[in-house]
């Protein structure tokens, strides 16, 4: 189930990212540079929730699609982030807590599946609400600028992005103790 409907969804988030980058060197005004990389972010983060809808209701899941999921999702992040960074619209304090999480939890996450614990460390109700505020911070963040003249984005985005990086470190904490047990079995 190689290139299964959803899987090549997955796809389309890590072929979004030279996009998404791309935009910002184009030579257009910058509300219009801002409006173009917003849309397709949030298009391309919508497939996230879509390809695994479209997975489990046409019976298309696969351990392919299972690995390459998180990975696409990480990568549109963190290359966001560095975009953000880039234009001064995100600390890069918040960026380092949220990619260092990114490769601490999925290097955890590899290791217990070697070792067949990788049910202690499965995807919370809380890794899913740091996704969301993310995803929606990063939006914001791109966007840079009122929206429909009532809400300043870059104002609410920069307060979500720090909220998504409290929750960055309190999920890897909870991930952390989840994995406490299975860690201090293997270090004996």
């Amino acid at each position: 189930m190689f290139l299964t409907i959803p899987t090549i969804m997955t796809w389309t988030r890590i072929v979004a990212i030279p996009l998404i980058v791309g935009v910002f060197y184009l030579d257009l005004p910058e509300p219009s540079r801002n409006l173009i990389a917003t849309v397709m972010f949030v298009a391309f983060a919508l497939t996230d929730w879509l390809d695994g809808y479209l997975a489990r209701k046409l019976g298309q899941t696969s351990a392919f699609g299972a690995f390459l999921d998180p990975v696409a999702d990480k990568f549109l992040v963190c290359a966001s982030l560095l975009v953000l960074v880039d234009l001064q619209r995100a600390d890069v304090f918040v960026a380092l807590i949220i990619i260092g999480r990114e490769i601490a939890i999925s290097a955890l996450r590899e290791w217990m599946a070697t070792i067949g614990a990788n049910r202690s460390v499965a995807v919370h109700r809380i890794g899913k609400i740091k996704t969301g505020v993310q995803m929606v911070a990063i939006a914001f963040l791109l966007f840079n600028g009122p929206f429909l003249g009532l809400l300043d984005t870059h104002w609410w985005g920069t307060v979500l992005i720090w909220v998504s990086a409290v929750l960055t470190v309190w999920s890897m904490v909870y991930y952390l103790k989840k994995a406490i047990p299975e860690i201090r079995a293997r270090s004996r």
